[in-house]
């Protein structure tokens, strides 16, 4: 790996990086953290591509939105195969997302307004521009470096077939034929993803000695914590044995697989919580997690390992209230043994914005390409939120679902840059629509996002959605967040604990209380009578009281307080 002299001096005390930051202990339990896609959140430099200049100049728009965190996508030195998920050199920035002088300068300003800084880590593959990987190829049948890769001769006659059954997430084989040095067909290499992500062999030493030095230097460039992608990944079955079907190749399976979510990975974790614990500041990991079960989820946040696990069960939950009140408690029920906190999430870079995929009869997945009912949608996904946010635990907002943003469903096959869209079989593809940057202005080239246009095409449209056409306008979804973020904060029921009281509802609702604080969240297409459970806090859409009851309209959540 390269020495970087260019990079800033680190953070002279591990205290000092997090200095400003507000303490309190166990922050990330209650925490709301918005994700941050860097490509697209804001562009410095009018080159069409966001950066991190852009990111640190709208850290006070964040602060003021009320988040507790900022969770980056990857900005590393990058060819962008994949979005920057296929990393060449973990230390270094990419030059299209600025210096590691401005990664410092973003993580210094975060915590001056009270924000932290969590970053993505990407343990599963490298890019295949890494330099060890250049160098196995270089260097030949043999080589030392191909043994931190899973290099493999192929079946059949020549060695002509792949090594094994394994299908990439992406589509087609999980393997990749090289041509050796001298010009002749060689061995096979494994890759889960696009071939341009080859995965690393978490068997050999010198890998795991490599991630826990890539650690150290993040944390002590001051970074509170790391998302760690594909965390059910890196350890493999020994063997690597055949699949024998391919039902199970997306992230989200029904059973643990010979690649996925292998028991081994938690001896790694648990070296990398030693490390992450010599540091002051309350730091913390983030797994990504895609288990077959919230319980099998679990594992992955005992107390010796991670702090959170996404919880994309209840991300690919319908609006439906009798499944939403199974996978909470399923949820609850999991994480209480360990003593982690549930989480929750409804969007994020990988699937269909919730907006639109509430927008589409249920049953249709998380990646969807009609745009839907959008009214119903945005009605569906305003009331989504305010439940999310009032259940135990932490919540995570990704960036434009505070706007409402919809999915956009039309891009032309053209501008597309998904690299699943262009392998066949694989997932569907269209992850780009989540990702179109997203609009600050009514007006100009990319509504706000930059002076030069915007990397992915941006609707017509797009500026009445914008933070300035929202901002002060009431009953706007950007004033619904700001205001429940604001509340939550405010109520201290709100995010804390590990349960909820369920109340008896009509069917189609879900009431619960908690201390003080009575959640009710209608999810039937028409109003319904409940009682009224004190002074209303907030609503996602109309609610009349009368004589003690409310009448709560279709898809609305309301929050009341009885204090």
């Amino acid at each position: 790996m390269s020495q970087h002299p260019a990079a800033p001096a680190p953070t002279p005390t591990t205290d000092s990086a997090v200095a400003t930051v507000a303490r309190r202990r166990d922050w990330w339990r209650d925490a709301v953290i918005y994700q941050v896609y860097p490509r697209s959140f804001a562009d410095s430099n009018g080159d069409g591509m966001g950066d991190l200049e852009g990111i640190r100049s709208r850290l006070p728009y964040l602060r003021d939105l009320g988040v507790d965190a900022v969770w980056l996508s990857p900005f590393y030195a990058s060819p962008q195969a994949d979005a920057g998920y296929d990393v060449a050199d973990y230390r270094a920035v990419d030059p299209m997302f600025g210096t590691l002088l401005d990664a410092d300068a973003l993580i210094r300003d975060a915590h001056a307004l009270g924000l932290r800084i969590i970053v993505d880590l990407v343990p599963n593959h490298s890019s295949d521009q890494h330099e060890w990987f250049k160098r196995a190829l270089a260097e030949g049948p043999g080589s030392a470096l191909r043994e931190r890769y899973h290099f493999r001769p192929g079946k059949g006659e020549n060695g002509e077939l792949p090594p094994n059954d394994w299908e990439s997430i992406f589509g087609g084989p999980a393997w990749t034929r090289v041509t050796e040095p001298d010009g002749t067909p060689g061995e096979w290499y494994l890759h889960l993803f696009a071939p341009e992500q080859p995965d690393f062999n978490w068997d050999h030493p010198a890998v795991g000695d490599e991630f826990r030095s890539i650690l150290r230097f993040w944390l002590d460039m001051g970074v509170d914590g790391f998302r760690i992608d594909v965390a059910h990944g890196m350890v493999k079955a020994e063997g690597l044995p055949d699949l024998g079907s391919h039902d199970e190749m997306r992230l989200l399976g029904n059973d643990v697989t010979p690649f996925f979510d292998q028991d081994g990975v938690h001896d790694i974790y648990r070296q990398w919580r030693l490390i992450l614990d010599e540091y002051s500041g309350e730091r913390i990991f983030v797994a990504e997690a895609w288990t077959p079960t919230v319980e099998r989820t679990a594992n992955y946040v005992r107390p010796d390992e991670l702090h959170q696990a996404f919880n994309f069960q209840y991300l690919a939950t319908h609006w439906d209230a009798a499944e939403l009140r199974e996978v909470v408690d399923r949820t609850l029920d999991s994480m209480r043994p360990v003593g982690a906190p549930a989480t929750w999430v409804l969007s994020n870079h990988d699937v269909t914005r919730h907006a639109t995929r509430f927008a589409n009869p249920a049953g249709l997945g998380t990646q969807i390409r009609e745009a839907g009912d959008r009214e119903l949608g945005l009605r569906r996904a305003r009331a989504a939120t305010l439940l999310m946010l009032a259940l135990p635990g932490s919540a995570y907002v990704y960036q434009g679902e505070e706007l409402g943003l919809p999915d956009v469903v039309d891009l032309p096959d053209e501008v597309r840059q998904d690299p699943a869209y262009f392998r066949g079989a694989g997932q569907d593809g269209f992850r780009d629509g989540c990702r179109v940057p997203i609009p600050w202005t009514r007006e100009g080239s990319s509504y706000g996002f930059g002076a030069g246009g915007s990397w992915l095409p941006q609707p017509e449209g797009w500026g009445e959605l914008s933070v300035e056409a929202q901002t002060g306008v009431p009953g706007s979804t950007l004033e619904l967040y700001r205001s429940a973020l604001a509340v939550r904060r405010e109520q201290a029921d709100l995010g804390a604990g590990d349960a909820v009281e369920w109340l008896t509802a009509p069917e189609g609702v879900l009431a619960f209380r908690r201390g003080d604080f009575v959640c009710v969240a209608n999810t039937t297409g028409a109003p319904v009578t409940v009682p009224a459970h004190g002074r209303v806090l907030i609503t996602s859409g109309e609610v009349e009281e009368t004589g003690g009851e409310a009448v709560v309209a279709a898809d609305t959540t309301v929050w009341w307080t009885t204090a």
